[in-house]
């Protein structure tokens, strides 16, 4: 039997990662539409300001300080959406940070320290949901990655850990879906996205990290967490480019190999030195920053996104899939 969600304005929603971009645009833009909020992340600051800024515009928020790392700590944003809230219909978890830098540059402690808030956090949290959303009804909606499908060099760790989370997120799905729990349980594949992912990461590169074309706003993301919190669907990528990444992998994934490695050391550095010593791997940020100052063109739009409701959207963006798996076939043809 279908589930059938909550409209926004009745819900109360858990954000996790929610005082920096897509987290950031996400609790403002579901306040505008009337959800209730409980946000969390690390740094009290930021959390005060954002709540008093959703409670002047006359939503409702409150937050809990929590590092999602901590299972206890997850455990009582869930207590506290219980007592100020009364529960919570839908959990984010969307919390995460990154590394750039060769696997062998990284040292093994950074390695665990960013699954433990990449994956662990995101395991953490959507048990704790579990838990809770099988008793009533809801949606477990989980940031991902397009770096979910496809890995890319110098973010290994990263893509690591997104891997991780499709394959956690796909298993939860299939085990609640078997013992028939009303939960909704959606993936969300972001493509490259304007927001201060990179000046959070731990930079172990001589270069200042940027974002490889062609990059969108976070706002495409914030409607497709929107959107699944209300209509149940499996998976949602968010900018053609990275459906088509991920779409060419699938196809053809050693000629990927080569562009990647082509590519990509080169498209993620700029030609200067790494300025920003800070990054929120080793300490919070609490920034309050949507965007991540990207100077190329940066898309407010996504076709994937709008598709999610449009049905002939839907089908033409199969056939376009169609019509690239042929194209990449015969390139990998005629380049052995």
């Amino acid at each position: 039997m279908p589930i059938k969600l909550k409209q926004l304005v009745d819900q109360t929603i858990v954000i996790t990662g929610a005082t920096s971009g897509i987290g950031l645009v996400t609790a403002r833009l579901a306040a505008r539409r009337g959800a209730k909020l409980i946000l969390v992340a690390r740094t009290e600051p930021s959390l005060e300001k954002l709540c008093a800024e959703i409670r002047a515009g006359g939503g409702e928020a409150e937050y809990v300080v929590a590092d999602v790392a901590d299972p206890k700590q997850v455990q009582h944003v869930a207590d506290v959406a219980i007592e100020k809230m009364g529960g919570f219909d839908t959990w984010v978890n969307n919390a995460g940070v990154s590394i750039y830098g060769k696997i062998e540059q990284v040292p093994l402690s950074d390695h665990r320290k960013l699954f433990e808030t990449n994956y662990w956090g995101l395991v953490h949290g959507s048990l704790v949901a579990s838990d809770h959303l099988k008793n009533k009804r809801g949606a477990i909606i989980n940031v991902g990655s397009v770096l979910s499908d496809r890995a890319i060099p110098i973010q290994g760790t990263y893509c690591a850990s997104k891997h991780a989370v499709k394959g956690f997120t796909d298993a939860l799905r299939m085990e609640l879906e078997h013992d028939g729990a009303p939960i909704s349980v959606t993936l969300i594949k972001p493509s490259s996205i304007d927001t201060p992912y990179r000046q959070h990461a731990k930079n172990f590169l001589p270069a200042e990290p940027k974002n490889p074309a062609p990059v969108y706003a976070p706002d495409p993301v914030a409607e497709a967490i929107l959107s699944a919190a209300e209509h149940p669907v499996r998976d949602v990528y968010v900018g053609t480019a990275g459906w088509a990444l991920s779409a060419a992998a699938f196809v053809a994934p050693r000629l990927m190999d080569k562009v990647m490695e082509h590519t990509m050391f080169r498209a993620q550095q700029h030609e200067y030195a790494s300025a920003s010593p800070h990054n929120g791997l080793d300490a919070p940020s609490g920034s309050l920053l949507e965007r991540g100052a990207y100077h190329g063109h940066v898309a407010k739009t996504s076709l994937l996104t709008k598709a999610s409701t449009h049905p002939l959207l839907t089908s033409g963006l199969v056939a376009v899939g169609v019509g690239l798996g042929y194209v990449l076939q015969r390139v990998l043809r005629s380049s052995n």
